[in-house]
């Protein structure tokens, strides 16, 4: 009968380690779901919030002056029910760029593009003095 409890407190002890060991578990899979994320963000530039807003504006002018009602922006198939009924079978936005350039082209006016060192530039070269050491 010693033997049985032992082995049931022993048990009891596993199965609290096994419980132990999963939310330490639960937790560094969200601490590294975290780095994995910072490191995505690092190199991120950093926006306000009224920026955000700006460019959320800024799509939404750029999706309302694309025109959808035009037929002519879509591929169309149709096809006919069995009781004679025509319908459209799909409807495939063939234009896709333009609005995409309409929308881009309202992000683009919040900015001003960066001056970014041509990689033959040889403006980054260290010019050292030279030193003597005199004795």
């Amino acid at each position: 009968m010693n033997r049985k409890n032992e082995l049931e407190q022993k048990i009891q002890m596993l199965e609290q380690k096994v419980v132990s060991n999963t939310s330490e578990m639960v937790s560094v899979q969200a601490d590294l779901k975290i780095a994995k994320k910072q490191l995505e963000d690092i190199n991120k530039p950093e926006l306000t919030p009224l920026q955000f807003d700006l460019i959320q504006e800024a799509i939404e002018k750029g999706v309302d002056e694309f025109d959808f009602d035009d037929d002519g922006n879509y591929d169309k198939e149709f096809g006919i029910n069995y009781d004679g009924k025509v319908h459209l079978e799909s409807l495939d936005l063939t234009c896709t760029y333009e609005l995409v350039e309409m929308i881009t082209s309202r992000v683009h006016k919040l900015f001003t593009e960066a001056e970014c060192p041509e990689e033959d530039d040889n403006s980054q070269v260290n010019n050292a003095t030279h030193v003597e050491k005199v004795i």
